[in-house]
């Protein structure tokens, strides 16, 4: 089987054919509905999720019933594998954000084809530092960067997961990934949109000037981009 006849997950995608080959009977496509809960901080996990479009938030919750999102993953990552690699305890929460598609596979088969090859395991765990860079990356951002950036940088890297200038999404969700209060995300949202940078109403934000947005944005998506080059290599 080529990597064009396989699902488009990047990391499926990089496995070379023997490795695949161990993986591909035990893999079935889901769809990923929006708010399902893939992952539960604290639960032990079931199954191993390679997202094909889509995209899943990976948050973590505060004492008082606060969250916010520390990652993001969509086709060029895996939700539960490095817990799976670990003691199979998931270390945060894992919540669709747009819906898509995905190959599921439960999580004793993950591990005997971890155990069986050296490559997957090693990939997977250079995907486990890539998400870790990205949330410590998205902690630098939350702690010294203001909302506008923060704003734009979220908006950036979801529209690398997406392949669209459309997010549909509301204020009220954009606020609890980011871990701020709506009406900072509303009067943002409006000056983006009075800059003509986006363009929001009913819940459905449009990127209007994608070199604009990026201007706008802190150097902290392209660190995240960074991240993800050296440690995976170029997209396949």
């Amino acid at each position: 089987m080529t990597a064009s006849d396989r699902p488009p997950n990047q990391l499926l995608q990089m496995l070379d054919a023997a490795d695949f080959d161990l993986l591909r009977p035990h893999l079935a496509s889901v769809e990923m509905v929006r708010r399902t809960v893939l992952g539960e901080a604290g639960s032990a996990l079931k199954h191993v999720y390679f997202p094909h479009s889509g995209s899943v938030s990976i948050t973590v919750g505060l004492s008082d019933g606060q969250m916010i999102e520390v990652a993001m993953l969509g086709r060029d990552g895996v939700v539960g594998g490095g817990a799976a690699l670990a003691d199979g305890i998931m270390p945060a929460d894992a919540v669709v954000l747009f819906p898509g598609t995905a190959s599921v596979l439960e999580i004793t088969a993950f591990r005997a084809v971890a155990a069986a090859s050296a490559p997957f395991r090693e990939l997977m765990v250079r995907h486990e530092q890539a998400l870790l860079a990205h949330a410590q990356q998205s902690l630098l951002c939350n702690t010294l960067h203001p909302v506008e950036a923060r704003l734009a940088r979220w908006l950036l890297r979801a529209r690398d997961l997406s392949d669209s200038e459309s997010l549909a999404l509301t204020q009220e969700a954009l606020a609890q990934m980011m871990g701020v209060r709506r009406n900072a995300i509303s009067l943002v949202a409006h000056a983006l949109q009075r800059a003509g940078i986006i363009h929001y109403a009913r819940g459905q934000i449009e990127i209007v000037d994608l070199r604009a947005l990026e201007a706008t944005s802190c150097g902290c998506h392209s660190a995240v981009k960074a991240h993800q080059l050296r440690l995976m290599g170029p997209s396949p």
